[in-house]
Formats: C-alpha cells, sequence, structure tokens
C-alpha cells in the first residue's frame, strides 16, 4: 500500500511515532538547531554564529567556532542569562521579528565590532555584551530600556541602540548613556526602519555607524500622515486592538530623513529631494569610500546613489531608470576594496553585476541573473542563476573574471572575511542546510547542524512545461506504480508571485507537498510568470495584471504536467496556498472553476489596495492611475461566481496581510449567497507556522477540507 500517514521517526533518542505535521510544527519547519547568522573575524580566526541546542529548542544561542581547531562553544545561553524565564519583549523587538520572519527566541540576532572581538544583543529588552575571546556576558544595566536593534562602533568602544523611538550612545563598559537623537513626538522615531522598509525592502536598520565609530547616520521617520490601522484579537475582548501605521497602497507613506550625528553632539541634515525620492532603500558606510545612500522614487522607476560628504552634503554618484520598476538587489549599493561602486543593473535581459563603469557578469546563453551582493572585497562575492533558475550559486567577479564557487546542485550562501567563507547550502541531496567553512578556498571543516532529520524524504520529479518554460515539481505517493494503481487526484501547491520560488533544487521545501502527496495525491507545484530567478524581462511580464498570468500558467502547467503523466486525474483538481499563494487559490476556483474543484486560501491578498505601497505600486501603480489593474486583480467582484468549495484561513493578529482582506471576501461571498468555509486563527500573526499546534493542525483540517470538497471517501 502506497498510502501513508504515519512513520517511526528514525532520529536518535526518539522511540514513539510521530506525525510528519507534529514533527514539522516542533521544530519549525526543521530550522530548528540549524547554524545561521554568520560572523568571521577578519584574521580569519573565529566564526560567531547563532544555532539552538537542538531540532525542537527554540532558544538560539551565541555560538564561537575556533577556525584552526574547528572547536565550537556557548559564549551567552539565554537561560543561564535569563534564569530560566521565558523572554518579555518590547512592541518594537516583536514588529522587528515579523518583518524577518523570524519564529526562534532567545539571541536571535547579534551585531560585532569590526575585529569580531566584541558581540552586542538583547534579551526582553535587555542589552548583553560578550567578549568573543574569552567568552565573558556582561548586562549593560545603565541603559535606558527596553534596548532594540543595539551595534557596536566598528571600533567596539561604544555601542548605539534605539529605546523608547530615540537613538542612544553608551560606552562599552557602560558609562555615559545619552541621547544624539530623540523624537520630537509620538508619531516620530529615530533609528529604526519604517513599515515598508523592513517588510518590502530588505532594510531591517535604522542607523549605520561611521568607520572611525566617531558618528552615525540615522534614519529619522515620521509616520504622522500614514494610515492608521487596528488589528484586535476578537477572542480577548478585554486587551486593546493595536494600532499600527500602514501606508496602504495610494496612500501616504513615512516621511523618512537622514541626520549625520557624531558624538561630539552634533547634528547635521543629509540633504535629498524627499519630495522626488521619498524611498530609502539601503545604506552603506564603509572605510572604502564616503558614505553611500541609494534612495527611489515612488513610482520606483528611478533609484539614484548618493554619497554623503564629512559635512553631511550629498552628491549624485550613480543613476538607473527603467520603464516598469528599478529592481533592489541586497548587498547593493557598496564599495570595493579599491573604491569601485558595485551595484547591480538590469541589463540585456539580465541581473549583471556592475563594478565601477564595467559590467563584470556575462549576458548571452552564459548569463547569470544576480540575487544578492554577499560581500565586497579585491573581489565581489555574490549569488546568481544561471540556466537553470531552481539553483542559486556563488560566485566572484573581479579582476580575474567571474568564478564559480559553489558547484553541487542546489541553493547556496555565504559570509566571507580574513580568507574565511561559510558556505550554507540546501540540496536535493540530503535534508536541511549543510554549512561548511572554506580557508582560502580550501575545506577547513562543518559547522554541524542540530536540526532533526524528517521522517519522510520527497522524490521530486521536476518538469519544464508550456510555451513559458515554466519551473514544476511533481511529487507522487512513496511507493506509489503509475500504470497499475489508480488514477490520482491533484493538489496544486503554489505561491505564484514575484515574492518567491517554491520550485528549487532544495530537499526540504519538498517535505510538505511530499506529504500531502502521501496522503493520497499528485502535488504539482508550479512557478509561473514574474516569480525569481529568470531575469527582468521575465519579472516585467506582471505588471499592471499579476491575476492573468498567474492563473494561465498554474492551469497551463497542470494541463501540460497531466498530459506527460496520465496518472494525474485532472476531473479532481485541488489548489491551496498562502498569502500570494492563499490569493491565487481563490483565484483559481473562482475564475477557472472548469479546471479546478476546490481550494484552500490562506491569508489571500483578496483585495490589492489594502496592501502596502512599496509592493503593491511596483506591479499595479497607483489606484488612481491604473484603477483598472487593481479591479483586475480584486478578488472581490468575483464573488458571485462561486462555484467550488473554497476555505479561507486568516490569523486575526496578522499585520502585513491583515484580517480585513479575508473578511471582505467572506462578506461579498455571503452577499452573493456563495457558500464557503472561514477558519479564523486566534492570536496568529502572518507566521502561523510558528505556533505549534496551529501548524501542526492546520495541515491535518486541509486535508480534511480538501477530501471532503474532492468527494474523497477512502484516501487509500
Amino acid at each position: 500500500m502506497w498510502f501513508r500517514q504515519r512513520k517511526l521517526c528514525q532520529n536518535p533518542g526518539m522511540t514513539a511515532e510521530i506525525t510528519f505535521p507534529r514533527q514539522q510544527a516542533r521544530t519549525l519547519r526543521f530550522s530548528l538547531g540549524t547554524p545561521h547568522s554568520f560572523a568571521i573575524a577578519p584574521d580569519g580566526s573565529r566564526i560567531a554564529f547563532l544555532r539552538s541546542r537542538s531540532g525542537t529548542d527554540r532558544v538560539n544561542c551565541l555560538w564561537v567556532r575556533d577556525v584552526a581547531s574547528g572547536a565550537e562553544r556557548v559564549v551567552a545561553d539565554p537561560a543561564v542569562l535569563l534564569d530560566g524565564a521565558s523572554e518579555d519583549l518590547p512592541p518594537e523587538e516583536r514588529a522587528r521579528r515579523e518583518r524577518v520572519r523570524q519564529g526562534g527566541e532567545g539571541v536571535v540576532a547579534f551585531a560585532t565590532d569590526s575585529a569580531v572581538s566584541l558581540a552586542v544583543f538583547t534579551l526582553s529588552g535587555r542589552l548583553f555584551t560578550v567578549g568573543l575571546s574569552e567568552g565573558t556576558v556582561q548586562e549593560i544595566t545603565s541603559v535606558t530600556g527596553p534596548v532594540v536593534d543595539p551595534r557596536p562602533d566598528p571600533g567596539g568602544a561604544h555601542i548605539a541602540y534605539v529605546s523608547g523611538g530615540a537613538l542612544r550612545v553608551v560606552a562599552a563598559d557602560g558609562s555615559g548613556d545619552r541621547a544624539l537623537a530623540e523624537p520630537e513626538g509620538p508619531d516620530i522615531s529615530y533609528g529604526l526602519a519604517e513599515f515598508v522598509a523592513a517588510e518590502e525592502m530588505a532594510r531591517t536598520r535604522g542607523y549605520w555607524w561611521s568607520p572611525d565609530g566617531q558618528s552615525l547616520l540615522i534614519a529619522r521617520v515620521d509616520v504622522s500622515a500614514v494610515v492608521i490601522w487596528h488589528v484586535s484579537d476578537p477572542a480577548s475582548p478585554e486587551r486593546p486592538a493595536t494600532s499600527m501605521r500602514y501606508p496602504v497602497a495610494g496612500t501616504a507613506n513615512a516621511d523618512v530623513t537622514l541626520i549625520l550625528a557624531g558624538l561630539d553632539g552634533s547634528r547635521r541634515p543629509v540633504p535629498w529631494d524627499t519630495a522626488a525620492f521619498p524611498y530609502l532603500t539601503s545604506v552603506h558606510w564603509s572605510k572604502q569610500g564616503p558614505a553611500l545612500i541609494q534612495i527611489q522614487t515612488r513610482d520606483q522607476r528611478t533609484v539614484q546613489v548618493l554619497t554623503v560628504a564629512a559635512g553631511g552634503g550629498t552628491a549624485v554618484l550613480a543613476e538607473d531608470r527603467d520603464p516598469a520598476w528599478v529592481s533592489l538587489v541586497s548587498g547593493t549599493p557598496a564599495w570595493t576594496a579599491t573604491g569601485s561602486l558595485v551595484r547591480v543593473v538590469a541589463r540585456d535581459g539580465a541581473y549583471r553585476l556592475m563594478i565601477g563603469d564595467e559590467l563584470a557578469t556575462p549576458t548571452g546563453p552564459d548569463a547569470l541573473q544576480v540575487r544578492e551582493v554577499l560581500d565586497t572585497g579585491e573581489d565581489v562575492l555574490f549569488t546568481a542563476s544561471a540556466q537553470d533558475p531552481t539553483q542559486i550559486h556563488v560566485y566572484t567577479a573581479g579582476p580575474a573574471g567571474v568564478a564559480q564557487v559553489t558547484t553541487v546542485p542546489g541553493m547556496h550562501s555565504a559570509t566571507r572575511s580574513g580568507g574565511v567563507t561559510v558556505v550554507r547550502s540546501g540540496s536535493l541531496e540530503w535534508s536541511g542546510p549543510r554549512v561548511h567553512v572554506l580557508r582560502d578556498g580550501e575545506a577547513a571543516g562543518e559547522i554541524g547542524s542540530h536540526a532533526e532529520t524528517p521522517v519522510l524524504t520527497p522524490e521530486v520529479t521536476h518538469l519544464t512545461v508550456g510555451e513559458h518554460a515554466l519551473r514544476c515539481a511533481l511529487l507522487l505517493p512513496r511507493g506509489y506504480k503509475p500504470g497499475s494503481d489508480p488514477a490520482l487526484p491533484v493538489l496544486l501547491d503554489p505561491y505564484g508571485g514575484p515574492a518567491g520560488q517554491r520550485v528549487m533544487s532544495v530537499r526540504n521545501i519538498y517535505l510538505e507537498p511530499q506529504w500531502f502527496a502521501d496522503q493520497g495525491f499528485a502535488v504539482v507545484v508550479i512557478d509561473g510568470r514574474g516569480t525569481p530567478g529568470r531575469g527582468p524581462d521575465w519579472d516585467r511580464l506582471v505588471q499592471y495584471n499579476q491575476s492573468t498570468p498567474n492563473l494561465e500558467d498554474q492551469a497551463d502547467g497542470l494541463a501540460a504536467v497531466a498530459a506527460a503523466h496520465p496518472c494525474l486525474d485532472t476531473s479532481r483538481v485541488a489548489i491551496r496556498g498562502w498569502s500570494h499563494g492563499g490569493y491565487l487559490a481563490a483565484l483559481a476556483v473562482l475564475r477557472r472553476p472548469d479546471v479546478f474543484h476546490a481550494a484552500v486560501a490562506g491569508a489571500p491578498v483578496s483585495d490589492e489596495r489594502l496592501y502596502d505601497t512599496h509592493y503593491t505600486e511596483r506591479f499595479l501603480g497607483l489606484p488612481d492611475e491604473h484603477p483598472e489593474a487593481y479591479e483586475q486583480d480584486s478578488l472581490i467582484a468575483d464573488a458571485p461566481k462561486l462555484r467550488r468549495p473554497l476555505m479561507l484561513i486568516h490569523g486575526l493578529a496578522d499585520d502585513n496581510v491583515v484580517v480585513a482582506h479575508t473578511l471582505r471576501l467572506s462578506a461579498a461571498l455571503l452577499a452573493a449567497g456563495r457558500p464557503h468555509t472561514v477558519l479564523p486563527l486566534t492570536g496568529i500573526t502572518h507566521m502561523a507556522a510558528k505556533h505549534e499546534e496551529v501548524a501542526e493542525n492546520l495541515l491535518l483540517f486541509q486535508l480534511d477540507f480538501i477530501r471532503r470538497a474532492l468527494g474523497i471517501t477512502d484516501p487509500a
């Protein structure tokens, strides 16, 4: 029998049976126990990193690895530092973790001086320092708490942090705590990233130290013009609603400016045309050149790189324009060791690395789609996809040309300093990430993972189908015999949007799809037009209309996969997804009930007018200028068309895709007399997976709904 639901967990020390849904939930999708967040000493002697003690322990400890010997030791253990007490997070830290999708606990982030000899971090809003050589931890109690995002200056003499909306500085020995910038009103803060910067631009910081440690660039954020939204928990009426400033599409953004503040008390404004360029997308400050800031227009079609002089004045260094939008690439702009500007530009059908005035990566058949810049030294370390977008490799580019660092098929990233490179890799060949240490390009050990081994191993087939060469993945029940066993009902499991890929050469991505397959489904995952990894021309195929190509690609991809694999029963097709995937699932049953017979839509963006400015306006423009685009992509007007079973799931505390998306769609369905199911998740945010019981039962509820909707009474 090929139908499986339970299997004995084969991890050492575990003797009881465990279901995959339970294991995935308690391991935070098998992320617990994996090493991450690496900082390498410039002399190549040690590596600081985070890791919990086991695959079910949510509390991250700070570890140090000696590169020469490979010995590892814990230098900061939250259980000891908090005397076993649970964390009590300030609201700013909760919001920061939500923006970066951080589900772990304990030391979830740390910052070091340039020598990686001093590390600073917070626990429950308290400030701690640790000497990474000797492992001595101290709490600085003289600060004004609660402390958020502490960072030492490059020399390790002072620590800057945010508290109560003020940017403050204290000496590393705890003396001289003072404010460098204090808010002038309740809607102003210094040193924190605003919502769209953290959620959509990957800028989670709001201040930056100078290389000499004598001054800082500090973001001043004024949200007084931003719409106030209220997120409440109706199951706890005794608790007040949380008010937040959410810049919904077409409305005012936060007013973001910069000041240059010195430890001597000086303050200078950093001028640019904020009316024309309201977005501060990134800041880079290193000893190789003056501070760099990157700014962007509201329509996102123009980006400028400015230099910041010692007195705070600015000058335009580079500009990039695009008739659709200029894509932001993490790690840029930056200086190389020789003072050349590094950025990524869309040229010749590819996202190309530019060093100085030269395009450093190839175009044509050998084109690389640059994903992220990781380090800039004598050469540039970066990630990119070649012809296969399901793989991401690490490369270098410099005077000697472009060289590929990683070769094993999969998804790789890296951190580099002092001749030491830490490479984090995922592949179809193994479970979870593996972390290798290279010294001068040669293997120098592996940083072990404490993550659990999943109780199932995906068996995935990758396909490329259709006129758009869609990348697809097919998973069948393990042990299923096509041609002799009965045909399988189909479950599509997409994300399908510009923010993420689902079809990758990484085993752990397919754990959940394989579990659904083992319940008696052929699971198909399709990355349609606009998903990352295939270049600017591909990305722009969803401008002003995401819904049509998104849905066409799911339907066409399904037809092509079914034609190649007749074991798929296309008379019984369900679709499920979360966030954009939830939107796509609801869209499928509303507009193509001839193909899709049931849907589970988790946290769907049912109306783009309710989503944030930077993401939504990039693809659809301003609502007043392109109302037809918003009408085209909205699900609300399609409510009377529903003829198939639809389950809507939403966390009531979601502050990214607010529950109003589901409630308004449900109201429209009710008004049209269309039966549907709504599953509200009390106290749950957009990260439902971080809540163990919720994450486990969500899978089981979805499975039950899909079976009933497709008329599956005997899953075996």
